[in-house]
């Protein structure tokens, strides 16, 4: 009798990999990119916000725009 490894694939409640912790990301460090400056200065807009700083990191910007979505609630 051989033994069946786990196949994620075919699990029919997968747990998702596209939800993750902005602080656990690799890459979180790293300058926000221009679709989150273009995103997060519009939720900014739309909200009554003062515009996101230049600054801001990759997992900063996903941290805001999270919270203004929330706020806008979208």
């Amino acid at each position: 009798m051989s033994e069946q490894t786990h196949n994620p694939k075919l699990d029919p409640n997968p747990g998702s990999n596209t939800e993750k912790d902005p602080d656990d990301w690799v890459s979180g460090d790293e300058p926000m990119t221009g679709a989150q400056a273009s995103y997060l200065t519009t939720l900014s807009e739309e909200g009554h916000e003062e515009p996101p700083p230049e600054d801001l990191t990759k997992a900063e910007a996903s941290k805001r725009i999270d919270a203004l979505k929330e706020k806008l609630g979208r």
